[in-house]
């Protein structure tokens, strides 16, 4: 099957063409001719697997009849994060240039008062975080009553956040005969409740058994020691044939960290994580994206919605707390049907992190043979004198080995710094919404310029 045989309209199929693509993938197909028949939709898919496309092409051609009124939007997109609502909206920039539709954005870390300018000119999509709605709801700045098409993307990810209650205040806000179009990785009880309540006979389609295991992507353990960690994942980093990688951490601090000691390693590393501001975090993004670096060190806040092609390896420097979080964190490789390599440190402190997401993939992660016993700090600083880091270079291009070659030197040796006491709180991770908070960082304080594909409106 070709997008040509979707239904689709010869505008969004010339700009689906020149984005490189021609065959759609299994929700694609299943979810395009349902959603351009006005049906309520369910859809369950694995991250990776295209959704994103599956509702931004027919919305496109849905809205391509019809006028955008001031303060009244004429479809509603909700997003748990703000760099999902900005990947959704490079999406509609991309597939919608040949249409003459605007858009918004309504995101923490934007200025409100260019939010409120827009939505007063009228538009055609709204993508929105459920808090920033709200708020501007509230404050009387928008009417969702001429908002006939709704999508609620990652529910699963909205009911880790707390957001199913916004949810359903913004569902009866909107008029009773819409279409309305879930998408989720996983539907646990309270999102089927959802459904039930605010979808009318809808269509369901699943396209893999949810955090079932992605055949594409290799999976590993690797065992350590946290005094040790830095080094396993230095020699891990030297031997895979890498191109481009993502390392998750558990907590900011470490993100900063270790991003620091990867740089001082000689490594063409950076960082993202909830403390930065949107703007650092969308240049931080561009610079991977581009090969400036090819080593992305991030907090959970990156974990759902990064989407960029040719990512080789995922690390997990630190066991994740939720195993769902596990399979979004691996879901960043072994995209569109590539292939990829995932790695996860693990201590002894891990197993039951270990336990619970192999109890949830239904897999037994295979421990990764490194082929020698850890060194000790002694032993790997000698081994570094020994064994200077050769330089590396800036990534390559597309489908090539591109992977920058590390420089050791004695400067770059790193002695393993005395392990503090822990208190007993550090023992247990925090609660979730604690979590959240830490992670996402404040939903205000955008101190930077407008990016190119924030700016509202698209085609001409």
């Amino acid at each position: 099957m070709k997008f040509a045989d979707l239904g689709l309209s010869d505008e969004l199929l010339r700009a689906v063409t020149e984005s490189g693509y021609d065959t759609p993938t299994a929700i694609q197909a299943g979810a395009i001719p349902s959603v351009l028949m006005m049906r309520d939709m369910i859809g369950i898919a694995q991250t990776g697997t295209g959704k994103t496309a599956s509702f931004v092409l027919p919305m496109i051609d849905i809205l391509a009849h019809g006028r955008a009124r001031a303060r009244m939007p004429r479809s509603l997109i909700l997003e748990p994060t703000r760099e999902l609502a900005a990947q959704v909206a490079e999406n509609f920039e991309k597939y919608g240039k040949y249409h003459k539709l605007s858009m918004a954005l309504l995101i923490g870390g934007v200025q409100m008062g260019d939010q409120v300018k827009a939505l007063e000119k009228g538009v055609d999509v709204l993508i929105a975080t459920p808090g920033r709605l709200m708020d501007l709801f509230e404050r009387g700045k928008i009417l969702l009553t001429g908002c006939n098409l709704l999508v609620i993307d990652e529910a699963d990810r909205m009911l880790d956040m707390g957001f199913i209650p916004d949810i359903e205040n913004i569902c009866t806000k909107l008029p009773a005969n819409r279409q309305t179009l879930l998408f989720s990785a996983t539907m646990p009880p309270p999102i089927k409740k959802l459904a039930d309540k605010f979808l009318s006979n809808p269509k369901t389609i699943e396209v893999a058994r949810p955090a079932s295991r992605n055949e594409n992507i290799e999976q590993f353990l690797v065992k350590t020691s946290e005094r040790g960690k830095r080094d396993t994942l230095r020699d891990l980093l030297d031997s895979e044939d890498l191109s481009t990688a993502i390392i998750f951490c558990n907590r900011k601090t470490t993100v900063r960290e270790l991003a620091k000691a990867l740089q001082r390693s000689g490594f063409n590393a950076g960082e993202i994580h909830g403390d930065m501001d949107q703007s650092s975090r969308i240049a931080e993004l561009d610079r991977f994206k581009a090969g400036t670096i090819n080593i992305l060190v991030a907090s959970d806040v990156a974990a759902r919605g990064l989407d960029v092609k040719g990512v080789s390896h995922v690390f997990n420097f630190d066991a994740p707390w939720h195993p769902d979080d596990y399979v979004h964190r691996i879901g960043r490789t072994g995209r569109a049907g590539a292939k990829g390599r995932a790695f996860t440190l693990v201590t002894p402190s891990d197993d039951e992190a270990i336990d619970n997401i192999q109890k949830l993939t239904g897999y037994q992660i295979p421990v990764h043979d490194t082929g020698k016993a850890e060194a000790s700090p002694v032993k790997r600083e000698e081994r570094e004198e020994r064994e200077p880091r050769r330089e590396r270079s800036a990534r390559g291009g597309r489908g090539g080995k591109s992977r920058a070659e590390p420089k050791r030197t004695e400067a770059a040796v790193e002695k393993p710094a005395p392990k503090p006491a822990r208190k007993a709180d550090d023992r247990k991770p925090a609660p979730a919404k604690q979590r959240q908070q830490d992670d996402d960082g404040p939903d205000d304080g955008w101190n930077g310029p407008m990016p190119d594909f924030l700016q509202f409106g698209f085609g001409t």
